[in-house]
């Protein structure tokens, strides 16, 4: 592996597409901690590294999924809507994921919200979050393999450019808020 002394700068608002898609990289960070939490759940118990990884995976799934999800339903989707069928299709799809996702949290969420619960019951606990992984890291690579790019090619500079000022508004301001990064556990 090389290093690189002049790293680039992570996506901003800028870059609407490729903040999107460093987005999709926190989620999948959270879902490999989320992996490794089943067996440290069974090991640890709701240890303080147990419990300080499920209160930031709560934090982001509760504010910043939610706002990466209203950036593609409210601004990205219609942007796109009507320029190609194949897309329109992909788009319908990728909407009902979204659906089946916020069920999925649904599912999770009471889980990092009461750590003793998620050790009580470890198989409901993994199945939960196994539904959860699957579902989101599959969303995740479907959007980067087949909606960053074609939307890459079809939206213009200046409609990128609006798209990223309605994502930082949302985010409440011009350049949004930050959003946290993925807790690892061991």
């Amino acid at each position: 592996m090389s290093f690189n002394p002049f790293p680039t700068a992570a996506p901003d608002f800028t870059d609407p597409l490729g903040l999107l898609r460093a987005c999709h990289g926190r989620i999948a960070g959270h879902c490999e901690t989320l992996r490794k939490l089943v067996p440290h759940l069974a090991t640890h118990g709701a240890d303080a590294e147990a419990r300080e990884a499920m209160a930031r995976i709560h934090r982001y799934f509760s504010t910043a999924a939610p706002h990466h999800h209203e950036d593609e339903e409210h601004d990205l989707f219609p942007l796109l809507r009507g320029r190609d069928a194949d897309l329109d299709g992909l788009i319908a799809e990728l909407g009902r994921e979204h659906r089946t996702l916020a069920g999925h949290w649904a599912d999770l969420k009471p889980l990092l919200v009461q750590p003793e619960r998620a050790v009580a019951e470890p198989r409901h606990t993994a199945e939960v979050i196994a539904r959860f992984v699957a579902a989101y890291l599959a969303h995740a690579e479907k959007e980067n393999e087949h909606l960053l790019p074609r939307a890459a090619q079809l939206i213009t500079a200046a409609e990128q450019q609006e798209l990223g000022a309605a994502m930082a508004k949302r985010r409440g301001g011009p350049h949004g808020g930050t959003e946290p990064k993925p807790t690892t556990i061991k």
